[in-house]
C-alpha cells in the first residue's frame, strides 16, 4: 500500500478529493467536541438521552440531538423506541461504534502523551509569532548576494536554526 501524500492537482484540487475520499468522509464523524464524549458514555451500555445529558454536563439538548442523529446516522449508535407512556428511548453503541473506540482510545493516548509538548508550542508561537524560528538567514548562507537584495533565486541555501524571536534576521 502507497502511504505517500498524493499530489493533490491529479485529483482537481483538494476540494475536489476531500469530496471524493471516502476515509476523509468518515474522518469527519470525529471532528466535534461531543461525539467522543458521547461514545464514551455509552461504552457502558445504553442510556437514555437524559442520563446522556447529565453524564455530558454542559452539552445543551440540542447539541446532543444533532450529536446522537450524526452518530445514529452514520452507523456509530442505534435509537430504540420503547412503545410506553412516556415514550422511552435509548441510545447504544452499534458494532461499528464500538470498534471506533479503540482508534479514539488511541488518539487519547497520543493527545496525553504530547499535551505538553503541544501547550509549550502553543506558548512559543503565542510568544514570538507565526514561523518564528524556522530559518534565519547568516551571511555564510547568502554568499554573494549583495546586501538588501531579495532571497528569491532558487541557488540561495537556507539552513533551518534553532527558534529565535530574531527569525528572518540577515546577520554578519
Amino acid at each position: 500500500m502507497d502511504t505517500r501524500f498524493p499530489d493533490l492537482r491529479q485529483y482537481g484540487g483538494a476540494e475536489a478529493f476531500l469530496r471524493a475520499c471516502k476515509p476523509n468522509t468518515v474522518l469527519e464523524i470525529f471532528t466535534s467536541k461531543w461525539t467522543g464524549l458521547v461514545l464514551g458514555a455509552l461504552l457502558d451500555g445504553p442510556r437514555r438521552f437524559n442520563e446522556l445529558r447529565r453524564m455530558l454536563d454542559g452539552i445543551t439538548q440540542k447539541m446532543l440531538s444533532q450529536t446522537l442523529r450524526t452518530l445514529e446516522r452514520d452507523g456509530l449508535v442505534s435509537r430504540t423506541v420503547y412503545p410506553t407512556i412516556p415514550p422511552r428511548v435509548d441510545y447504544a453503541l452499534t458494532g461499528l461504534g464500538t470498534s471506533a473506540m479503540g482508534v479514539l482510545r488511541a488518539i487519547g493516548a497520543w493527545a496525553g502523551e504530547h499535551a505538553d509538548d503541544v501547550i509549550a508550542a502553543r506558548e512559543a508561537y503565542d510568544q514570538e509569532g507565526p514561523g518564528a524560528g524556522q530559518i534565519r538567514l547568516t551571511r555564510a548562507h547568502t554568499t554573494n548576494v549583495p546586501p538588501n537584495t531579495a532571497m528569491t533565486s532558487p541557488v540561495h541555501r537556507f539552513t533551518a536554526l534553532p527558534r529565535t524571536p530574531a527569525m528572518m534576521r540577515i546577520t554578519p
